[in-house]
């Protein structure tokens, strides 16, 4: 169980940002791959109401399983800080069925296509959602700060809200009746 520190912060042109992450001596970890995340919870939402997500996700040819919760005291207001415990599982498509004899019930899905870059001191990951284009750094508040501004990215520029909520913002901002934040609900297709 470790303590997720980060922040997200819009990408308006993903080519020049590569080169950024390069030139800041980033290296490619894992290239563009397809991501698809499903959060379970009670039927009443019990889980989302505590601000926990319990998630299941498809990435790279892997499953993961994943709980997260606010931590007992936040240590950075600046920053985005959840409690992650993950493991990696064989099937995730029967964890799923487990879940639904449990009672828990696919509550919201969210898909990406995910590009991770490392600098050996913290992560920069650039995910392409079906709303926009985004990058999270996770690492120590010190790192982001610092890798944040060799970047060129301002603290004004940080997000510290989870896809989820961005997801309720865009609805609002739209109007819009989708329920899932997935490529074939918001818009018609990922970019190739």
């Amino acid at each position: 169980m470790a303590v997720e520190t980060e922040i997200k912060f819009r990408v308006g042109d993903l080519v020049d940002f590569h080169c950024r992450l390069e030139a800041a001596g980033f290296r490619l970890e894992t290239p563009r791959s397809f991501e698809s995340n499903v959060l379970y919870d009670t039927p009443d939402r019990k889980m989302r109401a505590r601000t926990e997500i319990l998630r299941i996700r498809s990435y790279a040819g892997k499953w993961t399983l994943t709980h997260k919760r606010l931590p007992d005291a936040p240590a950075s207001d600046r920053h985005k800080q959840r409690v992650e415990t993950e493991t990696g599982i064989a099937d995730g498509d029967a964890l799923a069925e487990i879940f639904r004899s449990l009672g828990l019930v696919a509550a919201f899905r969210y898909e990406k296509w995910r590009t991770e870059w490392s600098d050996g001191e913290g992560e920069c990951v650039v995910d392409e959602t079906p709303i926009g284009d985004y990058a999270e750094l996770e690492g120590t508040s010190e790192w982001i700060d610092r890798i944040s501004g060799r970047l060129g990215v301002e603290s004004a520029q940080h997000i510290t809200l989870s896809y989820g909520r961005l997801f309720d913002l865009w609805r609002q901002e739209h109007a819009s009746s989708a329920q899932d934040l997935t490529f074939a609900e918001v818009r018609p297709g990922p970019k190739p």
